[in-house]
């Protein structure tokens, strides 16, 4: 499974911070900075999928699984 963040949608709401702060930091205006590159750990993977669905600008996305 990998994240696909659209950062040109991320309005900065920082739900996927505060929800999985495993996978997402945030830059200095607030916005949105995936921490993975590549495969989502097995043991990160439902916090992904909550994060995918969650975020209210619909910029992340799962590939795979």
């Amino acid at each position: 499974m990998k994240l696909v963040f659209n950062h040109w949608a991320c309005q900065g709401h920082g739900r996927c911070f505060e929800l999985a702060p495993e996978l997402f930091t945030l830059d200095d205006e607030g916005f949105a900075v995936p921490m993975i590159e590549g495969d989502v750990p097995a043991e990160l993977e439902d916090k992904a999928r909550e994060v995918s669905q969650r975020c209210p600008e619909y910029a992340i996305e799962i590939n795979g699984s």
